[in-house]
């Protein structure tokens, strides 16, 4: 059984930190690009940082110079480093695993980001 599961979200003040985990189960990690999209109140779900097998990073815009993407394989576990945090952030923060070798997709739960003024 496939498991993706996120912690670290929470409250924060605007300009604050936050590190949000993803630990996988179940699937070979090392296949797999890693990826955090989130998704804001009536709003689509977007990619905010991914990083791939080889360890090529990928970053929306509005996050550049903010956050940071890294993994380590031997702990199955991806993290996102968010600093100087705005209150345009807060959204659904959501782990995914992708296999570029077929295009197999597995999401986590979800952990909530809000950040105050």
């Amino acid at each position: 059984q496939v498991q993706l599961v996120e912690s670290g979200g929470g409250l924060v003040q605007a300009g604050g930190s936050l590190r949000l985990s993803c630990k996988a189960s179940g699937i070979f990690f090392g296949l797999y690009t890693m990826g955090w999209y989130r998704q804001a109140p009536g709003k689509q779900r977007e990619l905010v940082a991914s990083m791939t097998t080889g360890g090529i990073t990928n970053y929306v815009d509005s996050v550049k110079g903010r956050f940071s993407v890294s993994r380590v394989d031997a702990k199955n576990t991806v993290y996102l480093q968010m600093d100087s945090l705005k209150p345009e952030d807060t959204a659904v923060y959501h782990c995914n695993a992708h296999r570029p070798m077929n295009g197999q997709d597995y999401w986590g739960q979800g952990t909530q980001v809000t950040v105050s003024p």
